[in-house]
């Protein structure tokens, strides 16, 4: 392989090295517009979308030993990675893909996992990490608001004790 191809599939070994997760969409039928707002939109969610030959895309994957990888490698590809959010970058290309009809996810890999397309499809229903650190926070907090609630009644009960004892007291 010539030098300039070898440094080309380096760059994308890199890429894939460096990010917590890698989506492929054949982009085919998206103009070039279309691909500069998908990437204005992948941006805030720290994803980068890269256009990429198959061929060196595969040998990439092969030289990680990412075997599930080259399998859904086809048609015009489109490869996202990033290290954020992945929920939200699918989120991102499931808002876009209602809009545009495009581009089709073919599937990708978050971690060392394998996902195919329903399976990036089902990673957008998944609620933010804000959401879900939301939900855990309500979900610690609420028996301790419990508990101090009792608590709470209790020494008003007692002091309601005391008090009528105070009246008693005062009127003998």
């Amino acid at each position: 392989m010539r030098p300039e191809k070898e440094a080309m599939v380096r760059d994308i070994q890199e890429s894939l090295e460096g990010a917590s997760y890698v989506i492929l969409a054949d982009y085919s039928g998206l103009t070039v517009e279309g691909i500069t707002e998908l990437r204005g939109k992948l941006r805030p969610a720290n994803g980068r979308l890269t256009v990429v030959k198959n061929s060196f895309l595969a040998r990439a994957a092969e030289q990680l030993k990412w075997d599930g990888l080259p399998a859904m490698i086809n048609g015009s590809t489109a490869m996202i990675t990033g290290d954020g959010d992945v929920t939200q970058v699918a989120k991102i290309l499931a808002g876009f893909r209602k809009e545009h009809e495009k581009p089709t996810l073919t599937g990708g890999m978050v971690g060392s996992e394998a996902l195919d397309s329903a399976g990036i499809g089902e990673l957008a229903k998944i609620p933010s990490r804000e959401v879900m650190l939301g939900i855990l926070v309500g979900t610690v907090a609420a028996p301790l608001s419990q508990v101090v609630g009792v608590l709470n009644q209790k020494v008003a009960s007692l002091l309601y004790v005391l008090k009528a004892v105070e009246e008693k007291k005062s009127k003998e």
